[in-house]
């Protein structure tokens, strides 16, 4: 049963090293993701599972022990999945989101439950994330999340995807659903609108409520905000 999630964006770009100068930027949604691990924490899961949009097409397991790296971004910074083990056999290093992901569980000294990593393809659709979702949450008595993905990247001229419109009443809206655990409205982000603004967090987020179905959590909204373009939102449903 899911008792706690943290959701997180996953910008290599948290990593100040990746960063570099600007990393002062993002000192704000640091802290949020530190506190929304604290949350993860304090609900004393048997089993956490860090979800992470992939390029694949499907699913993608890393078991604990999984290593990733950011020497693709130009820094000497290695990470693994999990500290308590050896490297461990995947299906390939971990993607760039769980990378992130694995960088802010070691920053934060996380060592409470056994972990593992599901990076998520990002066309997969609505109602299979959700099948995943409700998967996950049978594996023990007490499972969290840890949900990494960004809103849109089309808030501003500069932004990796350019100016959209629709941008911004999108971020809002997966802003105030995931900040309330809106089960349904997270649920009913639509695929094809997250896929043209470049939302890549929408599949694992779809994941997360597949798993939250039957689950009495509440939602906090810990941080949201648009740097470089790109919608980044922290919150914890607990």
């Amino acid at each position: 049963m899911l008792v706690a999630a943290a959701i997180c964006p996953c910008p290599p770009l948290l990593v100040p090293e990746v960063a570099a100068g600007a990393a002062p930027e993002l000192d704000a949604a640091r802290a949020a993701c530190t506190d929304a691990l604290g949350v993860l924490a304090a609900a004393r899961p048997d089993r956490l599972v860090v979800l992470g949009p992939a390029e694949q097409n499907g699913r993608g397991t890393h078991p604990e022990g999984t290593p990733g790296s950011f020497r693709g971004f130009g820094v000497d910074v290695d990470v693994r999945l999990g500290g308590r083990g050896p490297d461990a056999p995947s299906e390939g290093r971990l993607p760039p989101s769980l990378a992130v992901a694995a960088w802010l569980l070691e920053r934060t000294g996380w060592s409470d439950a056994s972990i593992e990593g599901l990076g998520v393809g990002e066309p997969l659709a609505a109602e299979r994330c959700i099948q995943v979702g409700r998967d996950i949450a049978t594996r023990d008595e007490r499972v969290a999340l840890l949900v990494m993905g960004d809103a849109s990247a089309c808030r501003t001229l500069k932004a990796p995807g350019y100016f959209d419109e629709r941008a911004a009443p999108f971020d809002a809206e997966v802003a105030r659903a995931l900040g309330t655990a809106d089960v349904a409205a997270v649920k009913a982000l639509d695929s094809e609108l997250a896929y043209e603004l470049k939302a890549s967090g929408r599949a694992p987020w779809q994941v997360l409520a597949g798993a939250a179905e039957g689950a009495d959590l509440v939602g906090t909204l810990l941080y949201e905000d648009a740097p470089y373009g790109v919608g980044y939102v922290v919150a914890t449903w607990s």
